[in-house]
């Protein structure tokens, strides 16, 4: 039999399997939904099997999987595709060398949560690149590549700026974060005027880094009363004491959204979706570590945040 394989049609395979989900699989290759659904029948009139089973629970939700067909396809993918990224990354560093640094600057406080997942991925590719995270938090974390403080920063906007590039990750979800006995917990959503009588609780950044503040609560003319605090957890135990509301993404709360620690609310009734962004000197953006670290950071975060999508 004259093999119809493809390496992505391996790649649709293995994305498929560790997505569960073909929406998922899609964002993750960067093909739309239809064009990943046609490769899958193409192999599957190939071989006379069925790769997919495509039948679902009624009342569930559950991920999709793979017929054994599909297993044996997606095994081989995990064995010969990490050997095929490795043996490209070997000639990158033949061209360019193996050593380097990434010097990372972030202004979200919640980065840390993906950002750690990737870089360890990252130095199991190259190890001889020194990583690094600039100190502290930064309200703008881009003057810092100007300065040649940072290699590379993560950025919620871009912005039109000579001799800089900014590379797409993900973007997410913003959710509201209140009480389980909280008057407004049985809304089916938040609109900017439920702020408007409680405090805001966030980190102690400015306005402008809020997505809630700059996209909703601003232009609505909303100004509630405010309380920080650096730290993830103790936003949730202010909230669920009832001291006020917070706008958090999903993904970083899903722990405490699991155990019932406080309730979640979308953000308007279309809701509240925030990005991030890489920006990193146009000097450095074509460099063989750096370019692999923006894909390690939108793979694993893709794999391992719930709820993002690919920009």
């Amino acid at each position: 039999m004259q093999s119809l394989l493809e390496l992505r049609h391996l790649k649709t395979l293995l994305a498929i399997r560790e997505s569960g989900s073909l929406t998922r699989a899609a964002e993750r290759l960067h093909l739309t939904q239809s064009a990943l659904s046609h490769q899958i029948r193409l192999l599957e009139d190939h071989y006379a099997l069925p790769l997919l089973i495509r039948k679902a629970v009624p009342g569930k939700s559950s991920p999709l999987k793979l017929t054994p067909a599909g297993e044996k396809l997606a095994q081989l993918a995990s064995e010969f595709l990490p050997r095929i990224d490795q043996t490209e990354r070997d000639i990158a560093k033949l061209r360019e060398g193996e050593a380097g640094q990434l010097r990372i600057a972030v202004e979200c406080h919640t980065c840390f949560d993906w950002l750690m997942p990737a870089m360890d991925n990252f130095r199991g590719h190259w190890p001889e690149v020194e990583l690094d995270i600039v100190s502290g938090f930064h309200a703008d974390p881009v003057q810092l590549l100007f300065e040649n403080r940072a290699d590379l920063a993560i950025v919620s906007e871009t912005a039109d700026e000579p001799g800089i590039s900014y590379q797409p990750l993900f973007s997410y979800e913003m959710i509201a974060l209140i009480a389980r006995d909280h008057p407004l917990a049985n809304k089916p959503f938040l609109n900017a005027e439920d702020f408007a009588s409680y405090t805001l609780i966030s980190y102690p950044v400015p306005d402008d880094m809020l997505d809630l503040v700059r996209k909703v609560l601003k232009p609505a003319g909303i100004n509630p009363k405010r309380r920080t605090t650096e730290l993830t957890a103790a936003i949730l135990q202010l909230v669920a004491s009832r001291r006020g509301i917070a706008a958090l993404p999903s993904w970083s709360v899903q722990h405490y959204l699991e155990r019932g620690y406080v309730v979640a609310k979308p953000i308007t009734g279309q809701g509240l979706t925030s990005e991030l962004y890489a920006a990193i000197n146009n000097a450095q953006a074509d460099t063989a570590f750096v370019r692999d670290f923006v894909v390690t950071m939108r793979e694993i975060s893709h794999i391992n945040l719930p709820g993002v999508t690919l920009l």
